[in-house]
C-alpha cells in the first residue's frame, strides 16, 4: 500500500474566528481596496488609454444607443408600461453597470425575457386591483406629465402612502408594482452576493436556459400577434396564456385592423431581410445597419402625416414626456404582494449577466468577478426602482453588437445613455404617431436567434438525448403554462435527469486487452480475454442509498450468482442431506452421493473464486454504499469467493475505513484493497 500523508488538524473555530477579526477589521488599506473592489471603475478608468480605446468606445456606443431607443419603446408593450419608462430603465442601468461592472464588453439595459416576466406580474396585479387590462384605448392628449390620471382608466386603487390614502390610477399603479418589483429582486442578488450563493446558478445548465428563452420567445411572439393585426382582445393572465391568446386571435381575427396588418407585413419583410443581409455581409460592414431606427423614423412620419390614428384607428403609441419624474421609494406594501414573483426574476437576470460577462471574459482573455456581478446587477435594479425604472439584465444580442463595433471598456455604456438621455430631453414627443404594431415588429424580428433553436433540435439530439428531452420539457412548460413555472420545472427535470443517470448508471464485466495489463467492458470492445476464475466488476457512478438496489442487481445479474440465493439453495440440500443421513441413506434426494452433491452444487453453479469490483467510477460513498460493501464481502465469503476492491479514490478508502469494511486494525487491508485492478487480478491468481 501507498503510504497516506498525514493530515495537519486544523482547529476550526480558531480559523473562524481569525477570518472574522480580519473581516472585522478597518484599516485605511483596507477600506481603499474595499471602495476599489465595490467600484470596479476606480481601477481601471485611471489607466484608460484613451488613444487606443476612445475610437471603439464612442463607435460602438453610439451604435448600441441607437439600437437601444427602438428597442426600450417596444419592450415597453412587453412589460405593460410607458415607453418612457423603458427609456429611464436603459439610461440607468448602463450608467450604473459603467460604475460596478467587471466585464468590459457585456451590454445591459432592457432584456426581452425580463421585461415580459415584469409585464407578467404588471397585469396579474392590475387585474386583482380592478383594473381593465385592455391598453388600446385612445391617450389622452395633455401636456406629457406623468401625473396620476384617470382618462386611461376609469377604475382607481387606494395606496397608504406615510399614513396619507393616495389615489392611484392605472398608469401609476403599474410603474408602482414594476419598482416594487425591481427593488425586491434587487435586494435579493445583493443578499446572495453577500451570502455568496452565486452557486445556484450552476443549476441552470445551458439546455435549461436555451428552453427557458424559447418557451419564454414564444411567449413574446404570441403576446404581440395582437398588435401585428390590430384587433382588440384582453390580455390573457395565469397558466395556459399562450394556447387562451391564440384561441382569443381567432376568434377576433374578422376585427383585423387593414392598416396595422399591411404596416406590419412591410415592417417584417424590411427588418427581416436587413437582417439577413446583415449576417450575410458582416464582415465587410464595420457596424451593423441600424434597420430598427430607420424604420421607426419612417413608419412615424408616414403615420404622423397620413393620420393613420385618426383615418384608420391604428393604435399608436401616445404622448412621450420628456425629462424625468421626480424621484419616489417603491412602495413597501406592494413589495410584500411581489416577494415571491422577484425571486425567479432575480436569479434569471443574473444568471444570463454572469453567463455574457464569462463568455466575453473568456474571448478576449481578461477575467471577471463574478461575486460583483452579482452586485452590480442588483443594484442596476436598486438603484433605479427609485427613478421608475424596471428590471434590468445583460443582453445577449446587444453584447455581440458591442463587440463586433469595436467595444475596449465600459466608457461605451456611457455614450449609449448619452444617446438614451437626449432623446429623453428632446426627442421623445417625436414618436407619438409611432404605431404599436412597427414596435411589435421589431420585437418580434428580434426573437429570431431564440426561434431559430428549432432547427438545433436534431443536432442537439444526436449530441446527448438526455440534454434534448430538458430542452424540450423546459421550453414546453415556459410556453404553455408561466415563464416562471416553466423555470422551475426545468430545474426540477434537470436535476431529476441527473439522479436518474446515478440510479441506474452503467455496469459491465470487464475483460482484459490481451497482452496488456489494461482491461475494459466486455461488451463494448472485441477481443478481450476473460480471466480464469476472476469476475471483474464495474459500476459507473457513486454507491449511495438511491442506487444501492441497482448495484446488487446489476452485479448478480452480469456475474450470474446471487448469493442470497446460492446459500439459501445448500442450505435446502444440507437440511434433507442430514435427513436421509437419518434413516441411514447416503444419497441425497436427487439420487447422489454427498460429495457428488457438493461437485455439482460449486461447479455448475460457480465458476469463479474472485470478484474485483472496479471502484475508479465511484466517486463517493454514503452510510449505505459502505454497508453495501460489507455485505456483499459477507455473503461472498460464505461462498469461498474473494472480494477485492481496486481503483479507489482516498475519499472512498476513508470512508471504507470509518465503516469498519478493513476490520478494527486495518489488519487485512493489504489482501483487500488495490490501486489498480491488474494486481488485484494477479492477487487472486494467486490465491489458492
Amino acid at each position: 500500500l501507498m503510504e497516506r500523508k498525514t493530515r495537519v488538524k486544523i482547529n476550526r473555530k480558531e480559523v473562524m474566528l481569525a477570518k472574522l477579526r480580519k473581516s472585522c477589521s478597518c484599516t485605511p488599506k483596507k477600506l481603499k481596496n474595499f471602495v476599489m473592489d465595490f467600484l470596479p471603475v476606480l481601477r481601471w478608468l485611471p489607466k484608460y488609454q484613451c488613444k487606443e480605446y476612445i475610437w471603439g468606445d464612442v463607435m460602438s456606443g453610439l451604435v448600441i444607443g441607437i439600437i437601444l431607443v427602438p428597442q426600450a419603446i417596444a419592450y415597453s408593450l412587453l412589460a405593460g408600461l410607458k415607453p418612457i419608462y423603458s427609456l429611464y430603465t436603459s439610461f440607468f442601468a448602463n450608467i450604473i453597470y459603467f460604475l460596478m461592472g467587471t466585464s468590459r464588453h457585456v451590454s445591459v439595459g432592457i432584456f426581452s425575457l425580463i421585461s415580459l416576466m415584469v409585464g407578467q406580474v404588471v397585469d396579474r396585479e392590475l387585474l386583482l386591483a380592478g383594473f381593465d387590462l385592455n391598453d388600446d384605448a385612445p391617450p389622452a392628449l395633455g401636456d406629457g406629465s406623468l401625473q396620476n390620471d384617470s382618462q386611461s382608466n376609469t377604475t382607481a386603487f387606494n395606496l397608504t402612502i406615510a399614513g396619507m390614502n393616495t389615489e392611484c390610477g392605472k398608469e401609476c399603479y403599474a410603474i408602482g408594482i414594476a419598482t416594487a418589483l425591481t427593488f425586491v429582486a434587487g435586494v435579493y442578488q445583493v443578499l446572495m452576493g453577500i451570502f455568496r450563493l452565486g452557486f445556484i446558478s450552476m443549476y441552470l445548465s445551458e439546455s435549461v436556459l436555451d428552453g427557458f428563452a424559447t418557451g419564454a420567445s414564444l411567449t413574446i411572439l404570441t403576446a404581440q400577434v395582437k398588435y401585428l393585426i390590430g384587433i382588440k382582445i384582453p390580455r390573457s393572465q395565469g397558466h395556459g396564456m399562450l394556447v387562451i391568446t391564440w384561441i382569443n386571435i381567432f376568434r377576433n381575427i374578422s376585427q383585423a385592423n387593414l392598416c396595422d396588418v399591411i404596416t406590419s407585413a412591410i415592417c417584417i419583410v424590411v427588418l427581416v431581410t436587413a437582417k439577413e443581409l446583415g449576417d450575410r455581409y458582416k464582415h465587410k460592414l464595420k457596424f451593423p445597419l441600424p434597420t430598427e431606427l430607420v424604420v421607426i423614423v419612417v413608419a412615424t412620419l408616414v403615420s404622423h402625416y397620413g393620420k393613420l390614428n385618426e383615418l384608420y384607428a391604428s393604435s399608436v403609441s401616445g404622448a412621450i414626456p420628456t425629462g424625468f419624474i421626480p424621484p419616489k421609494v417603491p412602495h413597501f406594501n406592494l413589495m410584500l404582494r411581489v416577494a415571491v414573483d422577484a425571486l425567479p426574476l432575480a436569479i434569471v437576470s443574473f444568471v444570463f449577466t454572469v453567463s455574457l460577462s464569462e463568455m466575453c471574459a473568456k474571448k478576449y482573455a481578461y477575467t471577471i468577478r463574478a461575486n460583483q456581478e452579482m452586485f452590480a446587477v442588483g443594484f442596476c435594479n436598486i438603484i433605479p426602482s427609485f427613478f421608475h425604472s424596471f428590471a434590468t439584465s445583460a443582453a445577449l444580442a446587444k453584447t455581440l453588437v458591442k463587440t463586433s463595433t469595436g467595444c475596449q471598456t465600459q466608457v461605451s455604456g456611457v455614450i449609449s445613455a448619452m444617446v438614451v438621455l437626449l432623446v429623453l430631453l428632446f426627442l421623445a414627443p417625436v414618436f407619438y404617431s409611432l404605431q404599436k404594431c412597427v414596435l411589435a415588429c421589431i420585437i418580434i424580428v428580434s426573437l429570431r436567434g431564440a426561434l431559430r433553436k428549432f432547427r438545433d433540435v436534431p443536432g442537439r439530439y444526436h449530441v446527448n438525448k438526455v440534454d434534448t428531452l430538458v430542452w424540450v420539457v423546459t421550453m414546453s412548460a415556459s410556453a404553455l403554462i408561466s415563464t416562471e413555472i416553466g423555470l422551475l420545472v426545468g430545474i426540477v427535470f434537470s436535476i431529476l435527469c441527473i439522479i436518474v443517470r446515478t440510479q441506474q448508471p452503467r455496469t459491465a464485466l470487464l475483460g482484459q486487452i490481451q497482452d496488456t495489463s489494461f482491461y475494459e467492458d466486455d461488451l463494448e470492445y472485441e477481443n478481450l480475454s476473460s480471466v480464469p476464475k476472476v469476475k471483474i466488476f464495474r459500476f459507473e457512478a457513486p454507491l449511495y442509498y438511491a442506487n444501492r438496489n441497482y448495484f446488487l442487481k446489476s452485479l448478480y445479474r452480469l456475474t450470474n450468482l446471487d448469493p442470497n440465493l446460492e446459500a439459501a439453495r445448500r442450505k435446502k440440500y444440507e437440511k434433507k442431506e442430514k435427513q436421509h443421513l437419518k434413516k441411514g441413506d447416503h444419497t441425497t434426494a436427487n439420487g447422489l452421493g454427498t460429495a457428488e452433491t457438493t461437485l455439482q452444487l460449486v461447479t455448475k453453479q460457480i465458476d469463479f473464486q474472485a470478484l474485483v469490483v472496479d471502484c475508479s467510477s465511484i466517486s463517493f460513498l454514503d452510510t449505505t454504499g459502505v454497508n453495501t460493501l460489507k455485505e456483499i464481502l459477507k455473503d461472498y465469503k460464505d461462498l469461498n469467493i474473494s472480494v477485492l476492491l481496486a481503483c479507489c479514490n482516498p475519499s472512498v478508502i476513508d470512508s471504507l475505513k470509518r465503516g469498519g469494511y478493513f476490520g478494527k486494525d486495518f489488519g487485512s487491508m493489504q489482501e483487500m484493497l488495490f490501486y489498480s485492478i491488474h494486481n488485484a487480478v494477479q492477487f487472486a491468481k494467486d490465491q489458492k
